[in-house]
């Protein structure tokens, strides 16, 4: 093995400490760099080009959820609660103690089937005899237990509940969480 020279070395640290430089200073240049007209995204969009809605709060989803959770409860149902966004995105889920494992996803797509169509899910089995395919939607489900969300008539959440023997009892507890964000 060779042994460099002492000028040798510091050439070739200078040369190494030069491109490492060269390198950190043009990633700054370029992040720093003006960007086109083209380029450049809109900074503003005309108000007439947008759309403002309303949306349930976490501290809200989760009030309701408590509430329908309790009233289930109360009358010795194991369930789930779900409430969804108007998106259909889960925003709180409470699995309840003893609840059965079909009813997390069970409640999840009640949940979004009520927002879906801004109706309770009870009523909408009831469509299903005019329009079968209705349930081939998917991830909707088409059993009592669902109950939509509104504000000034237009839905923003759904509350679903599942677990309990029959869907009228898990929509009784879904309307009770609708009931408490009333209070």
């Amino acid at each position: 093995m060779q042994k460099m020279s002492v000028r040798t070395r510091v050439l070739t640290g200078a040369v190494t400490l030069a491109a490492v430089g060269a390198g950190t200073f043009g990633a700054l240049s370029a992040s720093a760099a003006p960007q086109s007209d083209q380029a450049r995204p809109a900074a503003d969009v005309r108000k007439s080009e947008t759309v403002t809605s309303t949306h349930l709060s976490v501290a809200a989803a989760t009030k309701a959820a408590q509430a329908a959770l309790a009233a289930a409860e109360k009358e010795n149902q194991r369930v789930t609660v779900a409430v969804v966004d108007r998106n259909g995105n889960t925003l709180v889920t409470l699995r309840g103690d003893g609840a059965g494992p079909q009813s997390y996803e069970s409640a999840e797509r009640k949940a979004f089937t009520a927002v879906s169509w801004n109706a309770p899910t009870s009523e909408l089995v009831k469509r299903l005899a005019q329009t079968p395919n209705l349930k081939d939607i998917p991830g909707t489900l088409f059993l009592g237990g669902g109950a939509p969300v509104a504000s000034q008539g237009a839905p923003i959440a759904g509350i679903g509940v599942a677990g309990a023997p029959s869907g009228d009892l898990d929509e009784k507890f879904a309307q009770a969480g609708v009931a408490a964000l009333g209070k």
